[in-house]
């Protein structure tokens, strides 16, 4: 609880200190650009190459925060860019996914956090005479402001799986970055333009209605993972209370984005953690996974024959 304190302060100011939180592995791929119609030459290559480092750089060079990181403490996440579409030397459309991983303590595992590929049509300018720019309060472009919004829902996440609510300020930088972006004629920042639009991540993690959602990932990786080389049978108890708690979240307001990403990204996992658990856990994660999201259920079915 110390360090957490410690840490909130560092977060708010108190001690300036230079920084570098991610550790991100960027991949641009433009295969698609080269087997269509569209205006392709070899020498534009050059332009994805500086694309790719560019995004490289944004992400892994650049203060998010005030915290102090160590190398090996830097948050392990993968951003790819798939390219669909050229409609001029500036102007890209394409498919945008994000990856985040958490270690777990005293082990050599990872364990995956966010996993969120989104629709084909996301529309950005790059020119490769100036580089990417940020501020939460200013729309420098699309491309800066969607991978600057994912950079915040990641360190949202990532926090709130070590100390209660412990991600809270960064959902709030991902509330301004959004709400700046929403009259940019770009899409996915508006909540009426779909379900799956990139506002509702927003959205889950800072309505209060939905608070629930901050301990699931407290209790999954602090109080559950991070225990299992301590004491496996509390750890699991502590990862069920995790999805009790996703379930409530779940009864206040059915299909929420963040419930669905966090079930698609976690439901290997947990049927290998409890694969070798009692029968009664397995009855229990089971009911749960067949409320809160009853696509993945097929894949607990031998917990449910016993």
């Amino acid at each position: 609880m110390k360090r957490f304190l410690l840490i909130m302060l560092v977060l708010w100011g108190f001690f300036p200190m230079e920084a570098q939180e991610f550790r991100c592995a960027v991949s641009v791929n433009y295969q698609k650009l080269m087997t269509t119609t569209q205006s392709y030459e070899s020498s534009d290559k050059r332009v994805f190459d500086n694309l790719k480092q560019a995004l490289e750089d944004f992400v892994n060079s650049r203060r998010w925060t005030n915290l102090e990181f160590e190398q090996q403490e830097r948050l392990d996440c993968t951003l790819t860019l798939i390219l669909s579409e050229r409609t001029s030397a500036t102007d890209f459309k394409g498919q945008l996914s994000i990856q985040l991983r958490r270690p777990v303590y005293n082990s050599s595992y990872t364990s995956g956090m966010f996993n969120y590929i989104e629709s084909g049509d996301f529309g950005f300018v790059y020119n490769d005479s100036q580089p990417l720019d940020y501020d939460p309060n200013t729309f420098y472009g699309n491309l800066s402001s969607a991978v600057s919004y994912y950079v915040y829902i990641m360190l949202g996440i990532y926090f709130d799986s070590y100390g209660p609510n412990g991600g809270e300020p960064f959902f709030e930088v991902a509330r301004t970055i959004c709400q700046t972006a929403e009259n940019s004629g770009y899409k996915g920042w508006k909540a009426t333009e779909s379900q799956k639009a990139r506002y509702w991540f927003m959205e889950n993690h800072t309505n209060s209605a939905y608070a629930g959602l901050h301990q699931v990932y407290y209790l999954y990786h602090r109080m559950g993972l991070d225990m299992m080389t301590k004491d496996q049978p509390q750890a699991r108890q502590n990862i069920i209370a995790a999805l009790e708690a996703l379930r409530q979240v779940h009864k206040t307001r059915s299909n929420l984005l963040s419930v669905q990403q966090f079930m698609d990204v976690k439901i290997s996992e947990i049927v290998s953690i409890f694969t070798p658990a009692p029968a009664e856990e397995q009855k229990q994660v089971y009911n749960i996974i067949k409320e809160v999201s009853p696509i993945n259920v097929t894949k607990l079915k031998d917990f449910a024959q016993k």
